[in-house]
């Protein structure tokens, strides 16, 4: 299964870098203001905050306005990664969560659990607090923010060049995202109807046997049995990366996949 953290980078909008002649804020002198997991609210520098905080437990240090007008309100995606509900904010937002939710790299999501604050022009403090954090499997993090199908604001892109910075500074990475492609996101939805372990029905090692070769999903499925009973199993074995099919490609029964891994579902 391919790493939807690595395809962000094709996702990602432009974020100006130090050869505009924009400085970007000094990441040591960074404050990072968080609710822990006890209800208190903390201040501490960023790069003691990234290195010794487990940020992915906090909850978020600020809420969502429900706007009149938007389409999508704020929310709850229930994240099989954590087996635990994940806030968002707007649509665009609730897409990367699912993105994120799908990702093998990931092990732990958090909306906006953190706020950056640094000095800008004229000793103004600045502050920004990214949409969504990951942690991922070699322990490092990832901050995200999610632009819409219109891109992200001057001010957004403005602020994003300040916390790369910081977030590279501490072995962190950044992102500033825009939707991805259509029918990676059509794919990555239906899947996720079918995230949760009850699906399994603990036959994911009898899946990964049947799809040891290449095989079309549809071949495969009447091989293990009646497909009324098989394809949620399928499709959750192919949420979890057990299975791998290229989800650049409209998902059918013709589509070829074959066994990624056989460990458990996540």
């Amino acid at each position: 299964m391919t790493s939807l953290y690595s395809s962000m980078q094709e996702q990602s909008d432009p974020v100006p870098s130090r050869s505009t002649g924009r400085r970007s804020a000094d990441p040591a002198r960074m404050m990072a203001r968080f609710v822990d997991p006890l209800g208190v609210e903390r201040e501490v520098p960023w790069q003691e905050a990234a290195g010794e905080c487990a940020l992915e437990e906090c909850p978020p240090i600020r809420q969502f306005p429900v706007l009149k007008g938007r389409r999508t309100a704020p929310g709850w995606w229930w994240s099989a990664t954590d087996r635990r509900l994940v806030a968002y904010g707007f649509k665009a937002m609730r897409t990367q969560v699912m993105m994120l939710d799908h990702d093998p790299r990931v092990v732990a999501l958090a909306c906006r659990p953190v706020e950056l604050l640094w000095r800008g022009r004229g000793g103004k403090v600045v502050s920004h607090a990214p949409h969504l954090m990951a942690r991922l499997a070699d322990g490092s993090g990832l901050l995200v923010d999610c632009a819409g199908a219109f891109g992200a604001g001057q001010r957004l892109i403005r602020r994003a060049a300040h916390v790369e910075a910081a977030a590279a500074a501490a072995g962190w990475c950044y992102r500033l995202v825009g939707p991805p492609p259509l029918v990676v996101e059509a794919n990555v939805r239906w899947l996720a109807g079918y995230r949760h372990p009850r699906y399994a029905g603990g036959r994911l090692p009898e899946v990964a046997a049947c799809f040891r070769s290449p095989l079309p999903l549809i071949e495969g499925v009447r091989l293990l049995g009646d497909p009324i009973m098989v394809w949620p199993v399928v499709f959750h074995a192919l949420w979890t990366g057990v299975l791998s099919v290229p989800l650049e490609r409209v998902l059918h029964g013709q589509v070829v996949a074959v066994a990624a891994r056989v460990e458990g579902a996540r």
